[in-house]
């Protein structure tokens, strides 16, 4: 089996209907999308070092690959899903956030992304959701039926920025913590600084 088929050499591809439709169609578009941000978010897991956060992006990463079958079917094929992603995923996100909240509390300004790379890649995802969100609510209103993928996206880049900023916070905390053990190393026991 070979991993191209020239099937979309003609910039045409198939949803899982089935159905054959070209590569700039909404729904393909949009599911594109979802993919990249499928990528990202693996970025952001191959980078931190937090088993929590790890684990919370990764439950993300599993909604995203039923997105992209829910936003690659038809309406017909779109019933045989065995799984769509809805309020019970949203309501995780939304308890999350809370935590994520709780521990960090959440910044009164405007985050400027670079404070460590995993936090980055977090913002990076955030805002690629963001477009996921546009084009999941362009797509509804041509077709209907993505109502609960809105309310899913509108608060998913929510949870990537609350996801975001408790890596920030760490990575400070951690650059804090690291330059306060590297100047009482370089004071003697007397208090000079060693020579």
């Amino acid at each position: 089996m070979s991993i191209y088929t020239r099937r979309g050499d003609a910039g045409q591809t198939s949803l899982l209907s089935g159905e054959r439709v070209d590569k700039d169609d909404a729904r393909v578009q949009t599911y594109g999308a979802v993919d990249e941000l499928q990528g990202h978010l693996g970025m952001a897991i191959a980078l931190t070092r937090s088993a929590r956060v790890r684990a919370l992006l990764q439950a993300v990463q599993e909604d995203i690959v039923i997105i992209c079958a829910q936003l690659a079917s038809s309406s017909d094929s779109g019933t045989r899903l065995s799984r769509r992603v809805g309020r019970d995923d949203t309501d995780r996100l939304e308890r999350s956030i809370d935590e994520l909240s709780a521990s960090y509390r959440l910044p009164h300004r405007f985050v400027r992304p670079g404070a460590s790379p995993d936090s980055a890649a977090a913002h990076v995802a955030r805002a690629v959701s963001r477009r996921c969100e546009r084009l999941i609510v362009t797509l509804n209103k041509r077709g209907g039926g993505l109502d609960e993928l809105l309310v899913y996206f509108n608060r998913l880049s929510d949870f990537l920025f609350a996801v975001a900023w408790s890596l920030e916070v760490d990575a400070v905390l951690d650059e804090i913590v690291a330059q306060s053990i590297a100047r009482a190393g370089a004071h003697g026991a007397n208090g000079e600084v060693a020579r």
